[in-house]
């Protein structure tokens, strides 16, 4: 009498398609909800297509096995997808571990003579969470020094009519009492190495030298990135601060955050 490998009823199989169909249906429920809020990124997009896909794979599961079967290629493919998939989760979680141990907090940043806060996105003239938390983290900054001035950067969102930098000049004048002389509006900007470059000559305007120390406020996951471009624009005197990501959107953020970083390394950008 033989027994049949992995066979429908066997606890292995019943463990492995289970695994695969709660895990894809977190992935899938999570980029949806994210989606239904309005995110649309690589962060939320790929949740969405590895749920898909582990849920195809834990219905499938027994047609797949007998295609693994058919020939020694099927074999050798799919150990090789899994192999392929196993190192990009490694190198994800190398980069996480990286993310932890980036930014200062508030009390912790030496004297400086200006804060840039840099953008990140708003709906209906209002920050997003991910902005908020950069803008609230900075306010706490600036509060610490009072003589630092605040340089808020970023250009006009779709579909908004102000830019950036005006709707985060409000949030800090309203939110937390900021005095409007201490704020510096960048308004064109429309990515992290323009924030920071188009910055520095209304900065100056303001008695800033090009190598005086400044804080620069961002989200913990975009840190790493943005002190790398600030690096390749020679700034020689900067402070990351770390503004927290929200809890809801944290993972996603971090993981569109590989991609980012991947595509920078690759224009040359960092």
């Amino acid at each position: 009498m033989t027994l049949q490998a992995d066979s429908p009823a066997s606890l292995p199989h019943r463990i492995t398609r289970a695994v695969l169909a709660v895990a894809g249906a977190l992935l899938l429920i999570d980029a949806l909800v994210l989606m239904g809020m309005g995110h649309f990124n690589m962060g939320v997009v790929l949740p969405a297509i590895l749920g898909t896909a582990a849920l195809w794979l834990s219905w499938k599961w027994q047609a797949v096995k007998a295609w693994r079967a058919k020939k020694p290629m099927h074999a050798r493919l799919w150990v090789l997808a899994w192999t392929g998939f196993a190192f990009w989760l490694l190198s994800l979680l190398w980069f996480w571990s990286r993310l932890f141990t980036l930014g200062l907090e508030p009390q912790q940043v030496p004297p400086v003579q200006s804060i840039v806060v840099l953008g990140s996105g708003t709906l209906n003239g209002h920050p997003r969470p991910v902005l908020a938390a950069r803008l609230d983290t900075a306010a706490e900054l600036a509060k610490l020094q009072p003589t630092a001035f605040i340089a808020v950067c970023g250009g006009v969102d779709w579909g908004e009519k102000e830019s950036e930098a005006e709707i985060m000049a409000r949030y800090l004048q309203q939110r937390h009492g900021i005095a409007a002389d201490r704020l510096v509006l960048e308004k064109l900007s429309t990515s992290t190495e323009l924030n920071i470059q188009l910055s520095r000559p209304l900065l100056a305007e303001r008695g800033v030298a090009a190598d005086a120390p400044v804080a620069m406020v961002s989200s913990d996951f975009h840190l790493m990135r943005a002190m790398n471009i600030a690096s390749r624009q020679h700034l020689p005197q900067v402070y990351p601060v770390a503004a927290p990501t929200p809890l809801a959107t944290r993972f996603n953020a971090w993981l569109r955050e590989y991609f980012a970083m991947a595509s920078s390394w690759l224009l040359g950008e960092v």
